[in-house]
């Protein structure tokens, strides 16, 4: 399934495939306003949590976008009407939002810090039918948060996809537990608007709890945003296959390879993600990684980028550069005659056609500029290739 076949189907297939939205839990503690990251923290781990499983999940930018198009506060109790509006606004099928109570332990043996008991509730309103599900709540030590969560995860996803849903015995794997302390900062880290205060925050989540890689994630997003790659690809490294974020961290961690020259562990990379998730980026990539190994395959990888969507000139640029390179200039030439159709000042195109229509090939040890022109892809769409996936298993059924 390529890109170009998601841009047309999403164009002529109706919106079938059924998409959560989860909000941050409200915080119903008496004068303990410093926990709202707690309702964060909830909201995160079910939404992960659904979509490690094939949910289709509306993230956190989304549904802060939407509250703030309707003029709401993130962290205040909403009224079932303003829950259904959220949901009319970002067009989810269905709506998981719940409230969390603590209620501090005073014990002084049990020493500083926060203690005491949560209770976390839950709702969801399916939109689709108009109705309001029953309430479904934890309850248990502020110190098992991560359990609590998991097991709050597990039941939504009982109901929402059932045949999802692993059995109630093992729950846990809906999710690791992490140390609350890595769970708080991590949270504030993502509700900081200070960069440097994120980043710290996040590195204090991932030093805290060295199983934890959502915060590896971020910090190697944050590096590679700084083009410092061998550390963004240190923090990326750290993420393993059970992580929520795998394919795009090694997604990016391909790109921070790539660009440090590891070709071949970029290109390892590519193949892992390739396997289950048959992208046109994915392909190029993995293409770019092969031509700057001189490895023939690149040639097939860039093909399936650019029949997956034609219209793209990058893919259709490093077609034909692969081609020309091949020595293979009557094809070469189709595919850089598409590049400058849609951009005539693309010099480099310009100068490959030049080459094909004169019969000149490439020699590394003579042509330096012509080498290492390979273009990248960065942007990573996975959730679009599922939603697609959703909707056409939905119609065949």
């Amino acid at each position: 399934m390529r890109r170009c076949g998601i841009l047309a189907l999403f164009a002529v297939l109706p919106a079938m495939a059924d998409t959560t939205a989860v909000l941050a839990f409200w915080n119903t503690s008496i004068q303990q306003p410093n926990l709202d990251w707690i309702g964060v923290s909830i909201a995160e781990t079910i939404r992960e949590s659904l979509g490690t499983r094939g949910l289709l999940t509306l993230d956190r930018d989304e549904m802060q976008d939407a509250f703030e198009r309707l003029g709401l506060r993130g962290q205040t109790a909403l009224s079932d009407a303003s829950v259904l509006k959220i949901g009319d606004t970002v067009d989810a099928e269905q709506v998981i939002f719940g409230t969390f109570e603590f209620t501090p332990d005073n014990d002084p043996s049990k020493g500083a810090g926060a203690h005491g008991s949560l209770k976390i509730t839950a709702r969801i309103l399916d939109r689709r039918k108009m109705r309001l599900g029953p309430q479904f709540s934890e309850s248990g030590a502020l110190e098992d948060l991560a359990t609590l969560q998991a097991h709050l995860a597990w039941r939504a996803l009982a109901v929402l996809a059932p045949d999802l849903a692993p059995p109630e015995s093992e729950f846990r794997s809906v999710r690791t537990p992490i140390r609350l302390d890595a769970e708080e900062n991590y949270v504030r880290g993502l509700l900081a608007r200070d960069p440097a205060q994120k980043e710290q925050l996040f590195l204090n989540a991932a030093h805290l709890d060295a199983r934890f890689g959502d915060p590896c994630y971020q910090l190697g997003q944050i590096h590679y945003k700084r083009k410092e790659y061998r550390e963004a690809a240190e923090w990326l490294e750290k993420i393993s296959a059970e992580d929520t974020h795998y394919r795009e961290a090694q997604f990016l961690l391909g790109l921070a390879l790539y660009q440090t020259g590891d070709f071949a562990g970029a290109q390892k990379d590519f193949q892992i993600i390739a396997a289950v998730v048959p992208l046109d980026e994915v392909w190029n990539n993995l293409g770019a990684a092969e031509s700057r190994l001189n490895l023939p395959q690149a040639v097939a990888h860039f093909r399936k980028a650019a029949q997956g969507d034609p219209a793209d000139p990058l893919y259709q640029f490093n077609l034909g550069y692969a081609l020309w390179k091949s020595g293979d200039f009557i094809a070469a030439s189709e595919n850089l005659r598409n590049v400058l159709s849609h951009d005539s000042e693309d010099t480099m195109a310009t100068l490959l056609l030049g080459r094909c229509l004169q019969k000149q090939g490439y020699h590394a040890a003579t042509d330096a500029r012509l080498s290492a022109l390979e273009r990248l892809k960065t942007d990573y769409e996975e959730r679009a290739y599922w939603q697609l996936k959703a909707m056409l298993s939905k119609k065949a059924q």
